[in-house]
C-alpha cells in the first residue's frame, strides 16, 4: 500500500493527499514532522535526508519533494496529466512557478502570521512578503483568463500544488485586490471534495 509520512496541516503534504484524493488510491498516512517527531529518526532520513516532509514509499519506490511526488502519482496512474508533451511541460512550468514565485509571498505571510507570536512579528517584512504575493496572484489571474484550468480547461496535477497556495493566500491577505478569474478557478476548487477533504477542512497551524 502507497505509505505517506507527514502531518496532515503541513502544506507539502496536503498536496499529496489532494493528489491521492483525486485519484482514489489506497493508502496509509503517518504522522510525521514537529509535534510528531519521526523526520530525524535515522530510519526516516535513510529514507529522506531533508528529515522533512512528506516521504512516500510506492511500491518500493521511495520519494520526497511534494510536487515531484504529485507528478510520479499522475503519470503512473494515467489521470491528472495532459498527454501532450508542451502541456506537460506548462504543467511543470506552473508547478515550479508555485515554489519560486507564489510560494515565496505566501510562505512569508504565512510563518509571520500564523507560526509568529504577535510581538515578534516583523510587519514590514510581512508586508513585502505580501506585495509579492499579491503581485504572483495577478500573473495567475492574466493566465486563467485564457482557460478554466491553469493548464488549459481540464483540471491537472497543476491546480493542485497552486489551489493549497491559494487557500492560504485568502486566509491571510483578505486586503488582497480582486480577481475575478482567480476567484472563479478557486470556487471550482472549493467544489472538489477531496479539496475539502485534505486543505480547507484544516485549520492553519
Amino acid at each position: 500500500m502507497l505509505k505517506v509520512w507527514g502531518r496532515n496541516n503541513s502544506s507539502n503534504v496536503q498536496k499529496v493527499m489532494w493528489c491521492i484524493g483525486e485519484l482514489g488510491l489506497p493508502h496509509e498516512r503517518i504522522d510525521a514532522g514537529r509535534q510528531f517527531g519521526i523526520v530525524n529518526e535515522p530510519a526516516y532520513k535513510a529514507k529522506n535526508p531533508n528529515a522533512k516532509v512528506p516521504t512516500v514509499e510506492d511500491d518500493g519506490v521511495v520519494l520526497w519533494e511534494s510536487n515531484a511526488i504529485c507528478r510520479h502519482l499522475a503519470r503512473k496512474h494515467g489521470r491528472l496529466m495532459p498527454r501532450g508533451e508542451a502541456d506537460q511541460a506548462r504543467v511543470d512550468m506552473w508547478m515550479d512557478w508555485q515554489q519560486t514565485e507564489l510560494g515565496q509571498g505566501v510562505g512569508p505571510v504565512f510563518i509571520g502570521m500564523v507560526r509568529t507570536p504577535a510581538e515578534q512579528r516583523d510587519m514590514a517584512a510581512i508586508d513585502k512578503a505580501k506585495q509579492a504575493a499579491i503581485a504572483s496572484m495577478a500573473i495567475l489571474d492574466a493566465e486563467l483568463e485564457k482557460h478554466l484550468y491553469v493548464v488549459g480547461n481540464t483540471f491537472t496535477v497543476a491546480d493542485i500544488p497552486i489551489g493549497i497556495m491559494v487557500f492560504r493566500y485568502k486566509e491571510l491577505i483578505p486586503e488582497s485586490p480582486a480577481y475575478a478569474h482567480v476567484d472563479r478557478w478557486y470556487r471550482s476548487m472549493q467544489d472538489r471534495p477531496a479539496f475539502a477533504s485534505h486543505v480547507s477542512s484544516i485549520p492553519l497551524t
